[in-house]
């Protein structure tokens, strides 16, 4: 039996008044509730963000993007200009390995950021030829390039602590992106077994990648947060 698609939505609008009207909003929810709908998906949860689509630097928009990363869910828009105007942000969501679709054009947005992937490495190539001629004219003028390349090699005491240090920072990312759902859904008065539970039930995966939340798992997660 082939799983059902499950979907993070994402509703925008530019302004603080039409945030607070639900002007445009409500058309938006219609549009992707009936594409989940139509598709026999289910919708897990819903962001809502009120700025302008020139800036990237959206908080709920970044939340959204986790949640699909952590859930293995798909981005579902109502219209594609509702997440970004900004080819380099198109694709920089396509490395992220975030998928996306946008209920108006459900085929075409593969087909949009494979073309607009091609204009932005037109211009990458611009730009990198352009700072190779700055680079060497900064060269000629005696600037020195480049930073320090010395000092001594790491001993073994080093080596284990720096190790020790990498494995604490990827468990205080992987907290830091599953907190915020932690914390929503013990806002809720659920027990760490409830959360642990829901967790598992969104298809959440453990710190090392496992399928089964425990409550030990939970309270981890909450004493680094």
């Amino acid at each position: 039996m082939q799983d059902l698609p499950t979907f993070v939505t994402y509703l925008r609008v530019s302004t603080q008044r039409q945030g607070q009207s639900g002007l445009g909003l409500e058309a938006q929810k219609k549009a992707v509730q009936d594409y989940a709908a139509s598709s026999g998906g289910k919708v897990l949860a819903e962001f809502v963000e009120v700025e302008s689509g020139k800036r990237n630097d959206r908080p709920q928009l970044t939340q959204a993007m986790q949640r699909c990363r952590l859930t293995s869910a798909v981005l579902l828009i109502a219209k594609l200009d509702r997440l970004s105007r900004d080819a380099h942000f198109l694709i920089g969501l396509e490395k992220a390995g975030v998928e996306f679709v946008a209920a108006d054009m459900p085929h075409a947005n593969r087909l949009t950021v494979g073309i607009m992937a091609l204009v932005a490495q037109q211009e990458r190539e611009a730009i990198s030829a352009r700072t190779k001629v700055a680079l060497a004219a900064a060269k000629a003028r005696g600037v020195k390039l480049g930073g320090y390349r010395g000092g001594p090699a790491l001993n073994p005491a080093e080596g284990t602590q720096a190790a020790s240090e990498a494995r604490r920072k990827a468990a205080q990312g992987f907290a830091e992106q599953v907190g915020p759902m932690v914390k929503e859904l013990t806002l809720q008065g659920l027990s760490l077994r409830q959360v642990a539970a829901k967790l598992t039930e969104q298809g959440i995966k453990t710190a090392r990648g496992g399928k089964v939340w425990t409550a030990a798992g939970v309270s981890r997660v909450m004493m680094r947060i």
